[in-house]
């Protein structure tokens, strides 16, 4: 049985059943929402691949969204690895691009990354 393991932390098996797992637990009796549930499945879905593998993965970190994001993310990026010829129709659906966003850090005599002490007239 081929594997492949993402430094994201998913693994991608030729289908048995079909299903997407986080951390050895079936996604639909995780309490997430289907539109989350859709986001995991865009890169099957762009590659018609949907319903030919098996996806296992281990997310930490972030709110449920952002888990989502990179599980997508992930998941992509292992199609690709396990047939290059996916590559241009994930690309296509802007699903290989990393999203750069991250927490500005706190600065000094602020409460918070920009957040200023409350201005007291007197």
């Amino acid at each position: 049985m081929l594997e492949l393991l993402i430094a994201a932390g998913i693994a991608a098996f030729p289908a048995a059943e079909c299903e997407v797992a986080f951390e050895r637990r079936a996604a639909e009796s995780q309490e997430t929402r289907p539109v989350l549930r859709m986001l995991i499945q865009q890169p099957l879905v762009a590659a018609n691949r949907s319903g030919q593998y098996d996806v296992v993965c281990t997310v930490s970190g972030g709110g449920l969204s952002g888990q989502a994001g990179a599980v997508r993310h992930g998941l992509a990026r292992a199609l690709i690895e396990y047939d290059a010829a996916l590559k241009p129709a994930l690309s296509a659906a802007r699903l290989v691009t990393r999203d750069a966003r991250e927490v500005e850090r706190k600065k000094v005599g602020l409460h918070k990354a920009r957040r200023r002490k409350q201005y007291s007239k007197r």
